[in-house]
């Protein structure tokens, strides 16, 4: 991984950096100018018009809103609340507009059994078809992520649920048979996080570790889909295993979407919106400097 990148990454979970940003005269309005494309608004009304727009077009959506790192439970309350209401405006078909959410933007480290029944308070919220995709953070948290979505999946919300695994964390092939026999769908990607441990280095070994768990979670028949902008990786498995779903990011190489759509291969679009929009920018153009 090149410097700049690692060097990105860290800035992206530099708050002093952000508040740095936002007070310089024009900065944030320059900051947002360039995080727009990635970011489909900072209201519920934008995000949830920029998702009919891709569903219009043939693309399933799955909605985040913004945040991490939450240790007030009443803030976390708050967020749920927020949630509540995204899941009852989600547009129709429930199959193809989903949620997204981060485990710490609801409080995953201050309380994880109260976290478990935020997710399931999420789960039960959404219309029957639709599910709440569990993101990935980083390595240390892997343990208590995967412990709440096995927890509500064991309250008979597993149809309602996704979990993301990371190629490049050591654990995942674990993880990813543990979550797939509980029956929660698994949306898989490279990895995002700098890890100290416990995880290969990005390049070849993730992008072989990747491979490996796609073409074992595809010859099981799990529920799952391949989270990935990396066309090699991409092609090899829908070569060998027909059209499995794809998701993307969005703004990111969106004539793709349109071209596996034409090819009759589902495709999904992960739309994030709200005001914590900055950090997810900065990962955005670490990660466009490549491996």
């Amino acid at each position: 991984m090149g410097l700049d990148r690692a060097v990105l990454i860290r800035l992206a979970t530099s708050e002093w950096l952000e508040r740095a940003v936002k007070t310089v005269p024009l900065g944030e309005a320059a900051a947002w100018r360039a995080a727009s494309r990635y970011v489909a608004g900072r209201s519920r009304g934008q995000a949830l018009a920029t998702a009919i727009a891709l569903l219009d077009r043939g693309h399933a959506v799955s909605v985040d809103l913004f945040g991490e790192r939450l240790s007030d439970p009443g803030a976390a309350d708050r967020v749920l609340e927020d949630y509540i209401e995204l899941a009852g405006a989600l547009p129709a078909p429930a199959s193809e507009a989903w949620l997204s959410v981060d485990l710490s933007h609801l409080a995953l480290d201050t309380d994880a059994s109260a976290v478990a029944e935020r997710l399931a308070t999420i789960a039960r919220a959404l219309p029957a078809g639709s599910r709440v995709q569990v993101g990935a953070e980083d390595a240390a948290r892997s343990d208590a992520v995967v412990a709440c979505v096995l927890d509500v999946a064991g309250r008979g919300l597993a149809d309602r649920l996704g979990a993301t695994v990371q190629a490049n964390v050591l654990r995942s092939p674990a993880d990813a048979d543990a979550l797939a026999d509980a029956g929660v769908h698994i949306r898989l990607v490279k990895g995002a996080y700098l890890e100290a441990t416990g995880a290969h280095p990005h390049g070849e070994a993730t992008d072989v570790a990747f491979l490996r768990l796609g073409f074992g979670l595809a010859e099981r028949g799990a529920t799952w889909a391949m989270a990935t902008h990396d066309g090699r990786l991409r092609e090899a498995l829908l070569l060998a295993h027909g059209p499995l779903p794809v998701e993307q990011l969005f703004g990111v190489r969106p004539e793709i979407l349109d071209e596996l759509h034409t090819r009759g291969i589902p495709t999904r679009v992960y739309v994030p919106y709200g005001p914590e929009w900055y950090r997810y920018w900065l990962r955005r153009v670490a990660e466009s400097r490549g491996p």
